[in-house]
């Protein structure tokens, strides 16, 4: 008989591939990075096949590690689930909390670190994910709380937070010529479906630009680093742009605003409440006031 998947090994890809880093995976799981390497290998032994590839100083998913990632949110959420029922969680609460890569660097730390002061007891689980996924994970009751993306003025569930502008990114001197592109401008986005990735081919489309596609990937960073090695541009808002970042002047046809909206399950407990407020504020600080104070839209 195959022996069953370890469950602190299958937390670890799911926690993992949610940041974008195993490395910050074994920081917020208490783990050292070889001891997740190690559950990592395990997960592969017990798969009898690879579930990771090197990319860059990081791991990515293969094929079946993608296949086994869809399976391995389910058994978590059955096992946290039943631990949950059998109040075996009573003295260490879960919350769980989603975020586009966007917010990794400045909301997520201001957020947790205010809910540990004043929860110091409870375990928050981060999963970055993008807008489509996040949503479904809300409405699933799979996250109690997420920040989205949604496109501007459109009736969507949850709180508008914020009108944030789109934006074209890269390298060198911000402006752009598209007739320096022979072969069409070159893209750096998000792999399919994506807000951003969608604005930007309708832009380009509209404008009769002509465009390809020069590197798709599921991690933000991944993009920013390909913008610093000038093998493209792309679109995303301005908040959290690294350095070595520009916004481009001229040269490409305007983009839409996006909606900054904060996603909540049905029925929220007191924990989770109080995360909805911490995040509001720290929100309003960070990325700037909700164009109707105090009032959803």
């Amino acid at each position: 008989m195959r022996p069953g998947f370890d469950i602190d090994a299958l937390r670890a890809m799911v926690v993992g591939t949610d940041l974008g880093s195993f490395a910050r995976a074994a920081a917020q799981l208490g783990r050292s990075q070889s001891a997740v390497s190690m559950q990592l290998k395990r997960l592969e032994e017990q798969a009898g096949q690879s579930l990771f590839q090197r990319s860059g100083r990081g791991l990515t998913l293969t094929e079946a590690g993608e296949a086994l990632l869809g399976y391995a949110r389910r058994i978590l959420a059955l096992q946290d689930e039943a631990a949950m029922a059998m109040g075996a969680t009573a003295s260490a609460p879960i919350l769980r909390l989603g975020l586009p890569q966007d917010f990794f660097e400045d909301v997520m730390p201001d957020t947790l670190a205010a809910f540990a002061r004043l929860r110091p007891d409870v375990h928050v689980e981060v999963r970055a994910g993008r807008n489509f996924a996040l949503e479904e994970e809300v409405s699933a009751g799979r996250l109690d709380v997420a920040l989205a993306f949604s496109e501007a003025g459109r009736t969507r569930p949850g709180e508008r937070l914020a009108v944030m502008p789109m934006i074209w990114f890269g390298p060198g001197d911000g402006s752009v010529a598209p007739d320096g592109h022979p072969r069409g401008i070159p893209l750096v986005l998000f792999n399919h479906p994506c807000l951003f990735r969608q604005a930007a081919l309708q832009a380009l489309e509209a404008a009769g630009i002509r465009w390809r596609l020069s590197l798709t990937t599921p991690s933000l960073s991944g993009i920013w680093a390909a913008l610093r090695f000038g093998l493209g541009v792309t679109v995303r808002t301005g908040h959290g742009v690294p350095s070595g970042i520009s916004p481009i002047a001229g040269g490409l046809p305007p983009l839409p605003a996006l909606d900054l909206r904060m996603l909540t399950r049905t029925a929220l407990s007191p924990v989770a409440s109080d995360i909805v407020e911490i995040l509001r504020s720290t929100v309003e600080c960070h990325v700037g006031h909700p164009p109707h104070p105090g009032r959803p839209s």
